[in-house]
């Protein structure tokens, strides 16, 4: 009986120690592969709803590694960095650079935010008018438009200016847009128009298809760039010299010469500092995650065809997803090879 006492209370002893190393080996695994398991995440972006397939490919990373991912919420750029930068919000996915640096400083800067690698690289942004009308009247650089015979050539409100279609207020191509007007004396015959952007190039495209000069700020990528294709419909404008900000602290200027008047742009995610520095996977993720410029624009023109439901743009993401998904489990995998480096320290 004695013995059989003993022999109970080992096989108890064991059978304890067991469970506990099975409860502490699956506790291991759910740190190590959900690091974010019971943390939210609430992304931020524009009222531009080509901006949902970038952003909601990160918002499906951050909620393989168990993060508690909210609905993205859309506002005004500027409200988008005050919000981040309070902590009231997570991160937002499309932080340009140079064309945001003014909002990014103002609310605290590298102190403030969390911004490493490169989100998307090589993004162009400038003025374009139509290529029957630049070769007609020998049109390829903005400071020619100071002619008010030729800026009249894009009057669609009969005052006489040409008619830039410009950006949305509070956008940071608003602000660029009006400096360098001002820099290239161009304000007596330019005058930007500001209103829905998409909307405004909904009724450019219009006109340019039935027959009309027409003359607009655009960025890549975008889908405006595959329906009025440079080089074959629409040319970029070049400027005289640089004039990005009235600090002229960034030369435009490209290596072969020409000046479109902005740099070649990058577009970076852009997080709370503190709410990163606690969650060293969603920061390393940040860090490596990079979609091509190709691949958004391809995207955005499926949704300029009609395919712009949530439904659809979750289609998209999901397909780009399964199409990449070597490159978006390397991307899982560094951000729990961080959690684990960060456990192991700590």
């Amino acid at each position: 009986m004695l013995i059989t006492t003993r022999l109970k209370k080992r096989i108890n002893k064991k059978i304890i120690l067991g469970f506990n190393l099975i409860f502490l080996t699956s506790t291991s695994l759910a740190t190590t592969e959900l690091p974010g398991k019971g943390i939210s995440v609430q992304p931020l972006q524009s009222t531009i709803g080509e901006e949902t397939f970038q952003t909601l490919i990160v918002c499906k990373a951050l909620e393989k590694l168990g993060y508690d991912v909210k609905s993205i919420e859309e506002v005004d750029y500027n409200v988008a960095y005050a919000t981040i930068a309070s902590g009231d919000a997570t991160f937002m996915a499309v932080n340009w650079v140079p064309l945001h640096n003014v909002q990014y400083k103002a609310e605290g800067g590298d102190k403030t935010f969390y911004r490493k690698g490169t989100f998307v690289k090589n993004a162009v942004q400038g003025y374009l008018i139509d290529k029957k009308t630049a070769e007609k009247y020998h049109i390829n650089n903005i400071a020619q438009l100071r002619d008010p015979k030729l800026a009249e050539l894009f009057d669609s409100n009969g005052n006489g200016k040409a008619d830039l279609t410009g950006c949305n207020p509070g956008w940071g191509c608003e602000k660029v847009i009006n400096h360098q007007l001002k820099s290239y004396g161009l304000e007596n015959t330019v005058e930007q128009n500001q209103g829905n952007y998409t909307a405004m190039m909904a009724d450019t495209i219009a006109r340019y298809r039935e027959g009309n000069s027409i003359f607009y700020y655009t960025w890549t990528p975008y889908w405006v760039n595959d329906v009025l294709k440079p080089g074959k419909d629409v040319i970029w404008l070049q400027v005289p010299f640089s004039a990005l900000n009235e600090d002229g602290e960034i030369d435009t200027q490209l290596p072969n010469g020409r000046n479109y008047g902005f740099p070649p742009s990058s577009m970076h995610i852009v997080a709370n500092r503190i709410w990163a520095e606690k969650n060293p996977a969603a920061a390393a993720l940040f860090a490596v995650m990079q979609l091509p410029v190709a691949d958004i624009n391809a995207q955005n023109m499926r949704m300029h065809a009609g395919k712009d439901s949530e439904e659809d743009i979750e289609h998209h993401a999901n397909g780009w997803i399964n199409a990449h998904q070597k490159t978006f489990d390397g991307w899982l995998n560094e951000a729990r090879k961080a959690a684990k480096q960060k456990s192991a320290s700590s």
